[in-house]
């Protein structure tokens, strides 16, 4: 998980290639097409000049909140009123619902007279939204009128996403970020759908979540200077956690919370030395080591002080997932690594979650109906294969592939370098059906991007770190493996670029892209 720093009909399905590191000639800046979006759409059928112009007598016409968010995009930088109505007419953007496209796939259909968005759920609409916002001009992005054209390139787009879970993860116990700050990530991840936040929110450190039954927790765990290099400090309160996860829900994006245990327990332990084996509080440790902290997994009260956190939780996560932590637990004799398991891992479903945890959980045999999160950079790895075939799932989150605290390379500022510089076709050039030999494709549901707090300290560290290699994993995540090609995609990210600029948002400008 984290080590420290060691010093016509025209279907559109392009050819599958790997990533290399060399960039190569800038493509020709083209014009947009249906192909344009990021991530790549699963079919594409353009109808050249059946273009649709959207003008101020257009109108918005569906009854759910998904029109209200598309007029909210369209209307500042257009200048048009774009009214919602309930009734079809002509020269409309007609979001509706009907059967066949799945939980979150959806159809997108342009002409001349006007643009039809028909989805099965309402995360279908949201996510066809993101991909006509990208088949607009980059000024769409204004937050005040702009004199352009605002043409939609003519044709239909049938897309759904490849993989249900499509997730990053921000550390909030190495480093406190905002209730704001997680706001404006949720809002820059949904646009590539992204549709999982996993939010680490206890660690040696800090503990950043704000539990009844054990209110020392915050109080001492999220005090200023709990952050590594005693920088920082905070915690979210009950009432932050529930707004941040209905400001995700509106933007298609599940909150995930992430206690870690029974290792990475030394702020629970300094709160409440009763935790500890020997009932003395360590001290505090802002640095970066890890595997030294165990909670005592023989006493009772370890498990009441588990059963408390993870009900608390449960409670105010709709979400199907409880994270588990479970990793680089070094102090933890292995015997009772497992028995803790047995005991912990249906706790989550007795409080009706499913048991969510770093790959080591699948050591236990109480992990059969868990989902595992592997962070490996090993290829062959037995205890994984043993438990997936018991019935358990993955999230692929391999470390040298995705972890976006991770340098671009050496001259990076910011970032660690243990599991490998990771460039953007680094990030790009995997393949989760593949990476681990003996894992049937079924048992995968998804791919997450991790990123570590230990050098981050402000939005912009963020911002600089997950993008664009985020982008990368979201493709991985939604588009069709034969739609996977270096070439298109850092040309359509290239392309994306002025609207990362527009937004004033930093990011790394990788010499592997062309930049617009």
């Amino acid at each position: 998980m984290r080590v420290p720093r060691l010093a016509v009909a025209l279907v559109v399905a392009l050819p599958l290639v790997t990533a290399t590191t060399s960039a190569g000639p800038a493509p020709e800046r083209m014009p947009i097409a249906l192909t344009s979006v990021l991530p790549a759409v699963a079919e594409a059928v353009p109808a050249p000049g059946d273009d649709f112009r959207i003008t101020s007598d257009t109108t918005i016409v569906g009854d759910d909140d998904i029109a209200d968010q598309l007029a909210a995009i369209l209307r500042p930088a257009t200048g048009f009123a774009l009214p919602i109505s309930t009734r079809p007419t002509e020269d409309s953007i007609r979001l509706r619902r009907e059967p066949g496209h799945g939980a979150e796939g959806y159809r997108l259909t342009v002409h001349r007279d006007g643009v039809e968005l028909l989805a099965t759920e309402r995360a279908g609409l949201f996510n066809g939204v993101q991909t006509l916002r990208q088949l607009l001009p980059t000024a769409i992005e204004a937050d005040s009128p702009r004199r352009a054209e605002w043409i939609v390139p003519g044709g239909t787009i049938n897309d759904r996403p490849r993989y249900a879970y499509r997730g990053t993860m921000l550390d909030l116990a190495r480093h406190f970020h905002t209730p704001d700050e997680i706001r404006t990530h949720i809002d820059r991840i949904a646009r590539f759908k992204i549709n999982h936040l996993h939010l680490h929110l206890s660690d040696d450190q800090g503990w950043r979540i704000q539990i009844d039954a054990w209110p020392r927790l915050t109080e001492v765990g999220g005090a200023p200077g709990t952050g590594v290099g005693g920088a920082g400090g905070g915690f979210l309160t009950k009432a932050d956690y529930r707004e941040l996860v209905r400001y995700a829900a509106d933007r298609n994006v599940t909150i995930i919370p992430e206690i870690d245990m029974p290792g990475h327990v030394n702020a629970a332990q300094t709160a409440y030395p009763e935790l500890t084996c020997d009932g003395v509080a360590p001290r505090p440790r802002t640095d970066m080591r890890v595997g030294y902290s165990t909670l005592c997994v023989r006493e009772e009260i370890t498990y009441r002080f588990v059963e408390d956190v993870i009900r608390e939780l449960a409670e105010m996560t709709p979400g199907p997932y409880l994270h588990i932590g479970g990793d680089e637990t070094f102090a933890t004799p292995h015997g009772g690594y497992l028995a803790f398991q047995r005991r912990v891992l249906p706790l989550v479903e007795k409080y009706g979650k499913i048991p969510y945890g770093w790959h080591e959980i699948g050591q236990s045999p109480a992990a059969t109906r868990s989902v595992l999160q592997f962070w490996g950079r090993e290829r062959n790895h037995p205890s994984v294969a043993t438990a997936v075939a018991a019935g358990a799932r993955l999230i692929m989150s391999p470390a040298n592939r995705t972890y976006l605290d991770m340098e671009y390379d050496l001259l990076t500022p910011g970032g660690l370098d243990w599991a490998g510089a990771i460039e953007v076709s680094t990030a790009y050039g995997w393949d989760p059906a593949t990476l681990l030999p003996g894992i049937p494709a079924a048992s995968i549901l998804g791919v997450e991007a991790p990123l570590w707090s230990e050098t981050l300290r402000t939005e912009d560290d963020i911002e600089f770190l997950a993008f664009p290699r985020l982008v990368a994993i979201a493709e991985i995540g939604w588009s069709p493996r034969a739609t996977h090609d270096w070439a298109s995609f850092r040309s359509r990210l290239g392309a994306y670029g002025p609207r990362w600029v527009r937004d004033g948002l930093r990011f790394h400008r990788s010499p592997e892209i062309p930049w617009s």
